[in-house]
């Protein structure tokens, strides 16, 4: 992680007088005794030792950051490596350690508030002489941080601009949004602005469910089982993985990393199985077990959480039978997939029978990805799912 500290700046100064420089003199007059009154070498070093404690970018999407609580009191003495405050990203919280030894002199961003990235939210001193100035520079950097009263709006302003929201329900409680909800409602709204198209597709999983059970006590989920489906199935459409960023050009991503969507308490986040293709599916479960306990602990690396190709959402296991995922910026598709329940189907010889089916919808954005494209990978996925064998290879 990039230090939160300004480095420590050192400013040299030097000055000294050469033969060059020197007046032209007579030849009666010794040079030795002029070099011994010369201005000898001087060297000035300037070291600052009061330090902001900035604001760091936990992510790339990260514009602002809620202090969650502070390790370190004022006047702790605080060593390299320490932690010294936890920051609530739009995706998890992190320790931020110092990289210099010092003493928290003044907070000036407090729990519970938010700051800007790289704004200051503590000041460093390096010793005891210096507390008193870094707690005046932040009293200033408080002071500065808080904005002022508009001045009242004319009253024909304020009857032309009548506000657009309605108002308060009676006895409603306003909540503002947390770091997280904000990214993801940020996220949402960027989403809007791809042209997506979905398409449905029934799986038959009786195979699937037998495996299922087979495998449940070795700590395989049918999280994991739809994972590794779905990226096998990605690998023979490499186009399903792929991704448009600028709307002009699209990205063939190298890497098949399933995002999976996880509720957590206050938000909704997608750990990352990287490679999803290439990891057998018992590592590939635990791999996917320990993502989670991360992620409910918002303890997630920046890398296990927005390194996505493809984004898997499941909703079976609540019951609900069909939904539509809204598509995640900066990738190709999204799959939903609902509960597997009993159906009544009917063979080519117009006997019946009774199969467990399950109903997957793909969100995709229709500039890179075409109707034949994604039924094709549809296809391949049932196939997949329907003769399950492949997946403990």
């Amino acid at each position: 992680m990039a230090s939160p500290f300004l480095s420590n700046t050192t400013i040299s100064f030097s000055s000294s007088l050469s033969s060059s420089s020197l007046p032209r003199i007579a030849p009666s007059i010794p040079f030795s005794s002029i070099r011994s009154n010369s201005t000898p070498r001087r060297i000035l070093t300037v070291r600052s030792k009061i330090r902001e404690i900035f604001m760091p970018a936990l992510s790339s999407t990260m514009t602002e950051g809620k202090i969650v609580s502070w390790v370190k009191s004022e006047g702790d003495v605080l060593s390299k490596g320490e932690s010294v405050v936890v920051v609530e990203s739009d995706k998890a919280d992190m320790d931020v350690e110092t990289f210099y030894d010092g003493i928290l002199a003044a907070i000036v961003v407090g729990e519970g508030e938010t700051a800007p990235v790289g704004a200051a939210i503590g000041i460093l001193a390096e010793t005891e002489d210096e507390i008193a100035e870094a707690k005046a520079k932040a009293a200033s950097k408080s002071g500065a941080s808080t904005p002022s009263a508009p001045p009242p709006a004319p009253a024909p302003a304020a009857s032309a601009a009548p506000s657009s929201l309605p108002p308060p329900v009676p006895g409603s409680t306003v909540v503002p949004f947390t770091t997280m909800q904000a990214a993801v409602s940020k996220n949402m709204v960027e989403s809007l602005s791809v042209p997506t198209f979905r398409v449905g597709y029934p799986v038959t999983t009786d195979a699937l469910d037998a495996l299922y059970e087979k495998v449940k006590p070795k700590g395989v989920t049918m999280t994991a089982l739809l994972a590794k489906a779905a990226a096998m199935a990605l690998a023979q459409h490499p186009l399903v993985n792929s991704s448009c960023k600028d709307g002009k050009s699209f990205t063939y991503n190298s890497n098949i990393n399933i995002a999976v969507a996880v509720a957590i308490n206050g938000g909704l986040i997608t750990p990352v199985l990287q490679d999803a293709d290439k990891l057998d599916l018992y590592l590939l479960s635990q791999k996917w077990k320990e993502l989670v306990e991360k992620a409910r602990a918002k303890q997630l690396q920046p890398q296990e959480y927005n390194s996505g190709t493809f984004t898997l959402s499941n909703l079976g296991m609540f019951g609900v039978d069909r939904f539509d995922a809204i598509l995640p910026p900066g990738q190709g598709a999204i799959m939903a997939v609902g509960a597997s329940k009993p159906t009544v189907v009917a063979d080519a010889d117009g006997f019946f029978s009774v199969k467990n089916k399950m109903l997957v919808n793909v969100t995709a954005d229709h500039r890179i990805i075409y109707g034949a494209d994604l039924a094709a990978f549809l296809q391949t996925f049932s196939k997949i799912v329907e003769n399950p064998e492949s997946l403990t290879l």
